[in-house]
């Protein structure tokens, strides 16, 4: 009977990898999901922005999950501080009583438009407009004009803050895949 079991065991086990590897696609899409992509898409455009980097940082913020709230208090699927977001749709010309953060469409405006603004004052250096996305603009600066971050050699390993060091790995290697995976407009 034991033999029986180990084979039918063998014969599961050896399905399964079997089915993983012919549906490696679908397995990979399921680790590196994809929602909200007509947002993602549209203020990708509209802000000047990769949208599968856009799709990485939602990814590794808040795993696509519209209402998650950080133990920091940072909102929704882009991870955006309150206080970030009045400032962000003020600068946007947002009145600040539309501004819901667990809103799919206003936090991916505002996600977006900030990271572009990111980008801008780290002149397209996707490493430090990522580290100040997560560990802040100031912070950034800071480490870079007391040496601490070398931004000619711009190794993700040599950032200063763990978190945001994790955070940049992370958005960089959801990228990688979320470009080997879909096709967006």
């Amino acid at each position: 009977m034991n033999q029986k079991i180990n084979n039918v065991f063998t014969l599961l086990v050896i399905s399964l990898i079997a089915a993983l590897f012919f549906n490696l696609n679908w397995f990979l899409k399921t680790i590196y999901p994809l929602k909200y992509e007509d947002y993602i898409v549209k203020y990708s455009k509209e802000y000047g922005l990769d949208p599968y980097l856009i799709a990485s940082v939602i990814k590794i913020e808040s795993n696509f999950n519209p209402s998650s709230i950080s133990n920091k208090g940072a909102v929704g699927l882009m991870q955006i501080m309150p206080s970030t977001a009045v400032w962000a749709a003020e600068k946007m010309g947002i009145k600040e009583e539309k501004i819901d953060l667990m809103d799919p469409k206003t936090n991916i405006m505002i996600g977006t438009w900030y990271l572009s603004d990111l980008l801008r004052e780290f002149q397209g250096d996707i490493t430090l407009a990522l580290a100040a996305y997560n560990g802040g603009r100031g912070n950034v600066r800071e480490w870079v004009d007391r040496g601490l971050f070398d931004v000619k050699n711009k190794k993700e390993e040599e950032i200063p803050f763990e978190e945001t060091k994790f955070f940049v790995m992370k958005v960089k290697k959801a990228y990688y895949w979320y470009k080997k995976l879909y096709r967006l407009k």
